[in-house]
């Protein structure tokens, strides 16, 4: 892992866990494990937080929070879903009030499979999100750097997007890469 340039606040939410994963998560905060040590600080407010680090399957009920919890969060943000349950169901996948993994509701960019997942796996995941953030961070410096700040309308946020300069750096990203992965698959 590479120099980080600040330490990515970690929101830790539990979707329905049954707490094993929980109590994992909470192991890595101590002592013994210190994940404080790769730059990450734990906040229980999503409008600071970097990384969203969720537990449990996806109901009904959760799916609300889960994509509430994600649109609050600042750009760059990493998703890192932690457990079998949270990965794609876990066991309850097939239960009538799951309605699967994290990735139902919103984009995830790192899996930590288990049940329960080990601090070790969690770190390492943690670690990759930790990464993952750097780089898009990164990204998104360049682009300002080269593009200027855009402008944002707080009662139109998608203005600038329309008017051809992107509000958003990473959903311009995105566009453009889904758009060149559409056209490498029509050379195949």
């Amino acid at each position: 892992m590479g120099k980080v340039k600040r330490s990515p606040w970690l929101l830790h939410y539990d979707a329905s866990s049954c707490n094993g994963c929980d109590i994992e998560v909470l192991a890595c905060m101590t002592p013994v494990y210190d994940v404080e040590r790769f730059g990450v600080v734990n906040t229980a407010d999503p409008m600071q937080a970097d990384i969203l680090l969720v537990t449990g399957g996806v109901n009904s009920q959760s799916a609300e929070v889960v994509k509430q919890l994600y649109d609050q969060m600042a750009r760059p943000k990493v998703v890192v879903a932690v457990g079998i349950c949270a990965c794609t169901g876990g066991v309850f996948k097939d239960c009538y009030n799951i309605n699967g993994g994290v990735d139902t509701v919103i984009p995830v960019d790192v899996y930590v499979p288990g049940c329960a997942a080990r601090p070790e796996s969690i770190i390492d995941g943690v670690v990759k999100a930790v990464q993952i953030f750097q780089e898009r961070s990164d990204a998104h410096d360049k682009y300002v750097k080269e593009h200027g700040e855009s402008e944002r309308n707080l009662n139109d946020p998608d203005a600038a997007a329309r008017a051809g300069n992107p509000a958003d750096f990473f959903d311009a990203i995105t566009k453009t890469s889904e758009g060149s992965r559409n056209k490498e698959a029509e050379k195949k």
